[in-house]
């Protein structure tokens, strides 16, 4: 004879709703052996026991751990709680900082605005952001424009963590290795491009800008070991850079082309893909948000230029309205509300849709500077331009094949494991 089940456990437990159940569901007339349908208030008491029944069932059934699959697609870039990188220091993503972010909230709500809607002003911000600096030089010196834009973008990133209870990175270590970040991802190339269009339009710069994927998938193949180059992606490469060649009118010379701006335009682009290499390779798993690492990479961009910009410049003597206007909005809306958009798109459409935005950029930035600057085009910096954009599509493109058994996509959060 089998021991009683212990008091407490599965086998009691189930024990227990069994006899409760033969006793709730019928009544047995004595002396018959037949059953009579149970009473109205045994009834219920029986759908009681049911209900306990499945109470008891999942407290005997231990949860099964979730797998990683099931754990990855679910984060938030500014990207957010969820923490990984841009998948590919190759990807076109944000010419502010690696982080194409997750909501460091974590919040669930839809967002009020359709992320198509968000997606457009995205692409009108970045592409208009070219236009601003040229607009911001003309009052200011380039040092200027740059610290301007970067105090702009840290007041409203500084904001967003106050909103949303930020935490501030806490080791020495991060703290370093984001000072790094803030020099090639922020002041540098922010300052190249200011310096750029002193003596470039700002169409041609916006197109300079369009080859930070080809720089990046260049490098990746180099510093990165795990990054392998397929025949597209290589064909792609050699194809963007036949576009900037058709972009600068290399059988021409390169006449009546500034030297000097145009380098420093293709230096500014090609600081990006440094930038995220080395954030991959350093910030992974940090373990702060990306909106937390995000806003301390552009202080520390801030305190950079605020001690850079005394030793090449004077204090201004007056600020003239339009300029000032344009250093404040391209620092406010392209260096901080636009990066808070992105962490949105990442969130809710996945970092392959949210990366698009960069092949608008130049297109806006082409067709602003025409527009509103009366800048000249000639008919290679268009054609030129949509080489450069089809190389730079090439470079991220992946096999159907490879994608098919490719563990699900994570939306790019702070600066954790790319997939990045």
């Amino acid at each position: 004879m089998s021991a009683p089940p212990a008091p407490g456990s599965p086998a009691a437990e189930t024990t227990l709703v069994r006899r409760t159940e033969q006793t709730s569901t019928a009544t047995a007339t004595p002396g018959t052996g037949q059953t009579t349908p149970a009473s109205p208030l045994a009834t219920q008491a029986g759908r009681a026991t049911q209900a306990t029944r499945a109470t008891l069932t999942a407290r005997a059934v231990p949860a099964t751990p979730a797998t990683p699959a099931a754990t990855a697609t679910t984060a938030d870039p500014a990207d957010p709680a969820a923490t990984a990188g841009p998948a590919d220091p190759t990807d076109p993503i944000s010419p502010v900082t690696a982080v194409t972010p997750a909501d460091p909230a974590g919040d669930s709500g839809r967002p009020a605005l359709d992320w198509r809607l968000r997606f457009g002003a995205l692409s009108l911000i970045w592409g208009f952001s070219f236009l601003l600096i040229k607009v911001g030089t003309d009052g200011y010196a380039p040092f200027q424009v740059t610290l301007g834009r970067l105090l702009s973008g840290t007041a409203v990133l500084a904001i967003a963590m106050v909103v949303k209870r930020e935490r501030l990175p806490r080791t020495a270590r991060t703290w370093g290795h984001l000072a790094v970040a803030a020099f090639f991802l922020n002041a540098l190339p922010f300052s190249l491009f200011a310096y750029a269009e002193l003596t470039i339009p700002s169409t041609l710069a916006g197109i300079c800008n369009a080859t930070s994927p080809l720089w990046g998938m260049a490098l990746s193949l180099v510093a990165l070991s795990e990054d392998r180059p397929t025949r597209r992606r290589v064909a792609g490469l050699g194809l963007g850079f036949l576009g900037v060649l058709t972009v600068l009118g290399a059988w021409q010379g390169f006449s009546g082309l500034d030297f000097s701006g145009t380098a420093m335009a293709l230096l500014a682009s090609l600081s990006y893909p440094i930038g995220w290499i080395y954030v991959r390779r350093t910030l992974a798993g940090s373990g702060s948000s990306a909106l937390s690492l995000t806003g301390s990479q552009l202080f520390l961009g801030t305190a950079q230029l605020a001690l850079v910009t005394p030793l090449f410049t004077s204090a201004p003597e007056r600020f003239p309205l339009w300029p000032t206007l344009a250093v404040v909005a391209l620092g406010a809306l392209g260096t901080g509300l636009a990066v808070l958009l992105q962490y949105g798109l990442v969130t809710e459409v996945g970092p392959t849709t949210a990366q698009m935005v960069t092949y608008f950029i130049p297109v806006i930035a082409t067709a602003a500077g025409v527009a509103l600057l009366g800048e000249q085009l000639s008919w290679n910096t268009p054609v030129g331009a949509l080489v450069v954009l089809a190389g730079a599509a090439l470079t991220q493109s992946r096999p159907r094949a490879t994608r098919a058994t490719a563990p699900p996509e994570q939306p790019p959060g702070p600066y954790r494991r790319e997939r990045p």
